[in-house]
């Protein structure tokens, strides 16, 4: 055998070692890849100047993980938004669109999942973000007394995976806001890439899977997105509006990337949300309405075959 056969057959060999190599990195660390955790404050309640309540909430099972978050209360008749972040910075990088929520008339809850900000607990995945945000949901349930009629979930983009999930759990939430929401992981793969040189659909352990959810869900939602969005292109939230049974709404904010969709969407933005709200309370007289009715029927019905009987 020639040597140069000999080369390109060492040359293949280092090539499919690196290549075998890479799929086992993403395969076990491909948490470190999805979930960026922070530790730093951008922003607090203290210097926002804004009233707050530090919320703690233990783990069950977990003697060393914990929950924070933050509590901005507006008034004891106002509906809450529970909050739930992205996958990078933590409740201090997004204080200011809570805030936002706040002046519209909501009070806020935003929690850190474990492993961001002040929570502790293992590094985060997806199971544990998904009993992190049923823990925010009981706590407002259980501790704050608040009906499930007079909560929102609000999530920007990775957080909107969180709030599907949770809808799917406790179907009686008031109505979903999802900001820049994906429809899977395995689909922001292929859109990447260098992604697409790996079987990403073997590998993945962390799916996140919207698109086969979003069927499923029984709460009014609204989608919203920026055009000029290129890290999770506006196109997933239109999928994800197609897919999803009504009530729903999508409202796409022109020129507006992934972060900045509240500010440059501003009066557009926030004119939204207050007619979504006004929306679920309309479709929640609306089912009222439809189950006294069916109630009735049945009281009547009930009746007349008890005289038929007598």
């Amino acid at each position: 055998m020639s040597s140069v056969p000999k080369f390109f057959l060492t040359l293949g060999g280092l090539a499919a070692t690196i290549y075998l190599g890479i799929c086992l990195y993403l395969y076990f660390w491909q948490q470190r890849l999805i979930f960026l955790p922070s530790n730093r404050w951008e922003v607090t309640p203290t210097i926002l100047g804004v009233a707050y309540e530090e919320v703690w909430l233990p783990v069950p099972g977990q003697t060393r993980a914990t929950i924070h978050g933050w509590c901005l209360p507006k008034g004891p008749e106002s509906d809450v938004i529970l909050y739930l972040h992205g996958n990078g910075s933590n409740v201090g990088g997004n204080l200011n669109q809570a805030q936002q929520f706040r002046s519209l008339g909501f009070s806020v809850l935003l929690i850190d999942y474990r492993g961001y900000g002040h929570s502790k607990g293992n590094f985060p995945t997806e199971k544990q973000v998904y009993e992190d945000a049923r823990l925010a949901w009981n706590y407002l349930l259980r501790e704050r007394q608040i009906g499930p009629d007079h909560i929102l979930s609000t999530a920007i983009p990775w957080g909107g995976a969180i709030a599907i999930e949770l809808a799917l759990r406790y179907p009686e939430v008031a109505g979903l806001i999802l900001e820049g929401t994906f429809t899977s992981i395995q689909d922001l793969g292929q859109i990447r890439p260098a992604y697409r040189l790996f079987p990403i659909s073997w590998l993945l352990t962390q799916r996140f899977d919207s698109l086969g959810k979003i069927r499923a869900v029984r709460s009014p939602l609204l989608f919203i997105h920026g055009t000029a969005d290129d890290v999770v292109p506006a196109q997933m939230s239109e999928i994800l509006y197609e897919a999803a049974r009504s009530p729903k709404r999508l409202l796409l904010i022109p020129q507006a990337g992934h972060n900045n969709v509240s500010a440059l969407g501003a009066e557009r933005y926030s004119q939204a949300i207050l007619e979504f709200q006004r929306w679920v309370k309309a479709e929640q007289l609306a089912y009222q309405s439809l189950q006294r009715t069916e109630n009735k029927a049945i009281a009547i019905k009930v009746s007349t075959e008890a005289k038929i009987r007598a």
